[in-house]
């Protein structure tokens, strides 16, 4: 498995009391450092082209002229000097994971990255993100890569309202967001399934606060599975948020550490029966310094082949009702009874 990662991303400094901060990504690392079966590797930057795949000329052109400038892009979204350097950093992680496991070295990778990427818009930075870093990696696999058919699953306490509209109009693109509702940054309803001829190919599951992972995990079996039976995803891509974590201060999810790690089996399982194995976790959200690597750990050493932890109880009743809605909502797309 490779990690790749670059400690020029702590230079992204959003300010002393801003959540995001480089202490997270310091913390990210120190958990992965001697996992088994891994090797480590300095990402390269993202280039305008690979940026342009899924970000407005203007926009991309716009962050390159405010490089090595300190300003406030929204109301969460803050750059110092080495930020947008870092943004492209991010993006380039992204992309050198998703090449590795074509490459056929290792069929598993993490982009260890900040700052993370599934708000920001085609045209525009949002909480906390500058570039859309798993978005990105998608359209490159796709552009690049020989890839058809991409599932990006977002489970990201935090909807990814920007990877949802960038591929919404979509059928090569699967995006599935597990994600507390209503929550920041609002968008996520069940009755969003995509546009045109992406209709169908955004599922969308609203979670109300205080579920844990067996509701999670009940989401994973009867919505995320059935589906990729069909779609038959190429390559799994993963917006990998640990904020869901009870202990974390932006949410009110109440998920554990085996809790990810239980999720990162079926996912792995899923693309093991798919996509050659394929699969790349993008570091997105997670907050909690304690909570966030070590959640962290638990889905990395699922990934270099450690134990899938048996998480055998039922579903709440509030996290059944909301599985039964997303599987009604999308019975005649997917078959689903």
């Amino acid at each position: 498995m490779l990690i790749v990662h670059s400690e020029r991303m702590v230079e992204h400094d959003p300010g002393p009391s801003h959540p995001e901060s480089p202490e997270r990504l310091r913390r990210a690392a120190q958990a992965l450092v001697g996992l088994p079966r891994t090797s480590w590797r300095e990402p390269r930057e993202a280039t305008c082209r690979e940026l342009e795949r899924v970000h407005h000329r203007a926009y991309v052109a716009r962050l390159r002229e405010l490089r090595g400038r300190a300003l406030t892009l929204d109301p969460d979204t803050h750059a110092s000097a080495g930020s947008i350097d870092a943004a492209y950093l991010a993006a380039g992680a992204a992309i050198e994971a998703t090449e590795h496991v074509f490459r056929g070295a290792g069929s598993e990778a993490i982009a260890l990255v900040r700052p993370p990427g599934h708000h920001a818009e085609a045209d525009a930075a949002m909480g906390f993100c500058f570039f859309n870093n798993v978005a990105v990696a998608a359209a490159h696999a796709l552009a690049e890569l020989g890839c058809a058919r991409v599932l990006i699953l977002d489970w990201d306490v935090h909807h990814g309202n920007g990877t949802q509209h960038i591929f919404e109009e979509r059928r090569d693109v699967l995006f599935m967001s597990l994600h507390q509702h209503p929550l920041y940054p609002g968008t996520g309803a069940l009755h969003e399934v995509g546009r045109g001829e992406g209709r169908g190919y955004t599922v969308n599951v609203p979670f109300p606060g205080g579920l844990d992972e067996a509701d999670y995990l009940h989401a994973l079996r009867e919505v995320l599975v059935p589906i990729t039976d069909v779609f038959k995803p190429d390559l799994v891509l993963v917006s990998a948020g640990f904020d869901a974590h009870d202990a974390d201060p932006l949410a009110g999810m109440s998920l554990s550490e085996s809790g990810y790690a239980a999720m990162t089996g079926i996912v792995r399982d899923v693309a093991r029966r798919h996509a050659a194995g394929r699969i790349v976790l993008v570091l997105e959200g997670g907050y909690d310094l304690d909570a966030m690597p070590k959640s962290l750990r638990a889905a990395a050493e699922v990934l270099a082949g450690g134990e899938v932890p048996a998480i055998e109880r039922p579903p709440s009743a509030a996290g059944a009702r909301v599985v039964a809605a997303v599987r009604r909502e999308h019975a005649a797309s997917w078959g689903l009874e």
